[in-house]
């Protein structure tokens, strides 16, 4: 066969499965805003970010200014709604967004450009480069999290109820007993190497430093854990309610009394405090690297369990559920140096800033992607959480957000250098 003939093969499979994950996020997308009682479409449920409006056209202008405007070459029928939905905002609550429902354009006018923009990228989606296809499909599973945690905020009466997939385990658990774990030293395998697969410009370049050995909780820190230092003086977590005497656990749904056994959601603040409360340290970029993905022999795995790809009785991930489950849960979800769960039921904070690997190179489709945010006010998380897609567990992945964001799905283990 010639090699002309199994480029245009590989090609066009490459594409019928970048067409196949595009449909299916875009229903997952589609779901969700489904949850939310069409009123409060025009609210802001967290005040550093924009209002839900705005994430109803972003996803797909998105993805036609990446496939098709920038991709192709196609012109825009809607230049000006283009620009509206182009790009989101960096959530800074010294910053906060000052715009009115009335600036924003009726639903209908939104979803006719939203079906518009769908047309276009199916059409066109064949002469897309690779790069601008998984840009695009990675941003919306992506945005599908944002959303996920700024609905979570939303008070339980702006939504439709759900029956979720698998019931709140673990209300009346007592708290867990957290081991200990020693990782050995050596290589800690960190960014992606160049090998024609997707990944975003601040996975580059791949590297192996050498990590001194150090010992790491075999779980994430659980909410009775936490317990114990809102009893000596911290303040509640963003995810906790008070009703008289007893703590709640906001969930997506519905509140319920809060699960010991679960991991606890915080911001790097809080978790910084809490590790120096124990007179611990939270573990760094490239720790948490070597803890999840290295073994007792020089080779190294694609995730925790191993190289087989991520399915739901491994974790907590991929839209599973809404809410966490118990961090002893998933006992296959287990790293060489018995850690469980580093990947799924919470993202987990780093002590690295997000800085780029030696190597790096802006993206020319998307520039301020991850340039925008060498600051040094942003802090690498890693490992992913119930609502992080499949395809963004892989290894290199680096997710970033500001010390203080309380919102997001981030917990967090402690460690002893």
């Amino acid at each position: 066969m010639p090699a002309s003939v199994t480029i245009d093969n590989q090609r066009s499979s490459e594409i019928n499965s970048a067409r196949q994950e595009l449909s299916l996020a875009r229903e997952e997308s589609d779901r969700l805003f489904e949850i939310l009682l069409p009123q409060f479409l025009y609210e802001r449920p967290i005040a550093e970010r924009h209002r839900v409006i705005f994430y109803l056209g972003h996803l797909d202008a998105f993805d036609f200014i990446q496939i098709c405007r920038e991709g192709v070459g196609v012109t825009s029928r809607e230049p000006a709604l283009d620009a509206l939905f182009q790009a989101g905002i960096d959530p800074d609550s010294n910053h906060l967004p000052v715009d009115l429902p009335s600036d924003w354009p009726a639903v209908d006018r939104v979803r006719d450009y939203v079906r518009q923009a769908r047309q276009a990228v199916d059409r066109y989606l064949e002469e897309a480069p690779g790069d601008a296809i998984y840009m695009a499909l990675e941003h919306r599973l992506m945005h599908l999290e944002t959303l996920a945690y700024m609905f979570h905020n939303f008070p339980h009466t702006t939504k439709v109820q759900q029956q979720p997939s698998t019931p709140l385990t673990g209300v009346h658990a007592t708290p867990l007993n957290d081991d200990w774990c020693t990782v050995e030293g050596g290589e800690a395998v960190l960014g992606k190497a160049r090998d024609g697969s997707f990944g975003w410009d601040n996975e580059y370049d791949e590297h192996r430093p050498v990590t001194p050995a150090f010992r790491m909780q075999q779980f994430k820190v659980t909410n009775g854990e936490y317990l114990r230092f809102v009893s000596d003086g911290a303040p509640l977590p963003a995810f906790w309610l008070r009703s008289g005497d007893t703590l709640h656990y906001r969930g997506m749904f519905e509140s319920v009394p809060l699960p010991l056994d679960w991991p606890v959601y915080v911001t790097l603040r809080e978790a910084q405090a809490y590790a120096a409360w124990l007179g611990k340290d939270l573990p760094s970029e490239q720790q948490f690297h070597r803890a999840a993905f290295g073994t007792h022999s020089p080779c190294s795995r694609q995730y925790p369990w191993g190289n087989s790809p991520p399915n739901p009785n491994l974790g907590n991930f991929d839209f599973k559920r809404w809410d966490p489950e118990p961090v002893a849960a998933t006992p296959g979800n287990e790293s060489a140096f018995g850690i469980r769960q580093m990947v799924g039921n919470g993202w987990e904070w780093t002590s690295t800033k997000f800085r780029p690997f030696s190597g790096f190179a802006a993206s020319p489709h998307y520039p301020g992607y991850s340039a925008n945010f060498f600051d040094d006010q942003h802090f690498v998380l890693k490992g992913g959480s119930p609502r992080t897609a499949a395809r963004l567990l892989r290894r290199s992945f680096r997710n970033w957000f500001r010390p203080d964001y309380p919102y997001v799905y981030a917990t967090f283990r402690c460690v002893e250098n």
